[in-house]
């Protein structure tokens, strides 16, 4: 099955209450009743209350939490070693290509001294770059590089000093190109210092807190501090990358610290986009009736009004009283309504109630 959160929308944080509310109104999206046209709506149905029960029960949900961090944790471990077998691949590799440079800096050296004109052929002769590659990588590596070159013609008895010298010359500037080449090949590959895997973490804000836009610390390994402010633009969901201010390893950079921003639900108010949400309570002759109401805002108290005939599928929106956009506008303040019913049973209520199931009208 697949994650149980993401399944019913729901956070990770979630309470009992917002799981039940989720999952009746995912259920009653999907019902196969209601998608007689899907062949998958029964699949999708069956998925998500195997995700409730799951979450509904305390035992469960701490089982399934556990095993997801573990399962977190040790993906995380597995991407730590994969990063320092490459900064170790890559250092092996830096160790190679100064090796090349090394040995080219020796070849040239051989073939740069005075004497070696005035040698006989065989031991004036500078080393071929052929010969250098087989005596660094093996016979293998001599033998496809003496594929792709084309024949030349055999040197004679009769040559003279200067024209040996001048086919050393040419000899060493083949070298030269050649493992310039491989060089910039194998250091091409080898780019720069290995970056550690990033960290990711959650932190919990309140609506008051984007509102007004104040600074946000995390405790992190190592006994340090990482702090950044809120600003618009950020809501419930936002990820926020802070650069350099994640893992540290040897012989790499440090990665960075992927926070995703929680909108606390706790309290009258919850996030969506960059609408606040809260809900008004009303009765049912007000719900019939209409009526002007007074609701509880992160700006003060607010007067909506509420039509006629308003049903608890109803919300109000007040535009504006929103969250900041980052793109010079603000979102609204949705006022949600719910119908409640008196403490006490009403007669005249249930009377009307029941001559209007009945059929009875007075």
């Amino acid at each position: 099955m697949r994650d149980p959160y993401s399944i019913l929308g729901v956070q990770k944080d979630a309470g009992s209450d917002e799981i039940k509310a989720a999952w009746r109104s995912q259920a009653k999206a999907v019902h196969p009743d209601q998608n007689r046209n899907d062949p998958d709506a029964t699949a999708r149905f069956a998925e998500i209350g195997q995700a409730y029960d799951l979450l509904k029960d305390p035992k469960k949900r701490g089982l399934y939490d556990q095993a997801r961090r573990a399962a977190e944790g040790k993906k995380r471990e597995q991407t730590i070693m994969q990063q320092r077998e490459a900064a170790k691949q890559a250092a092996e590799r830096a160790k190679a290509a100064d090796k090349l440079m090394e040995e080219l800096a020796k070849a040239q050296a051989r073939t740069a001294k005075p004497e070696a004109a005035a040698a006989s052929a065989d031991s004036a002769k500078p080393e071929s770059a052929e010969d250098m590659l087989e005596r660094i990588f093996g016979a293998d590596a001599k033998a496809k590089v003496a594929e792709s070159q084309a024949e030349t013609s055999e040197s004679t008895t009769e040559e003279s000093a200067a024209q040996r010298k001048e086919k050393a010359e040419a000899s060493a500037a083949q070298a030269t190109s050649f493992f310039a080449a491989i060089l910039r090949k194998i250091r091409g590959t080898a780019a720069t210092p290995e970056k550690a895997p990033d960290i990711t973490a959650e932190a919990t804000v309140s609506v008051s807190d984007l509102l007004d836009k104040k600074w946000v610390t995390l405790n992190m390994p190592e006994d340090r501090e990482v702090r950044f402010q809120l600003e618009p633009g950020m809501s419930d969901g936002h990820v926020v990358r802070l650069k350099g201010q994640g893992l540290k390893l040897p012989e790499a950079s440090r990665g960075d610290l992927v926070v995703t921003l929680l909108v606390s639900r706790d309290g009258p108010f919850s996030v969506r986009n960059f609408d606040i949400h809260t809900t008004l309570p009303i009765s049912l002759a007000d719900a019939v009736l209409g009526c002007e109401a007074a609701v509880q805002s992160p700006f003060g108290e607010l007067k909506v009004t509420v039509p006629a005939w308003s049903g608890s599928d109803r919300a109000i929106r007040v535009e504006g009283k929103g969250l900041e956009d980052g793109l010079g506008g603000n979102g609204d303040l949705v006022v949600e309504l719910r119908i409640v019913l008196l403490d006490t049973p009403d007669a005249k209520v249930m009377d009307l109630m029941r001559h209007m199931r009945e059929g009875l009208y007075l």
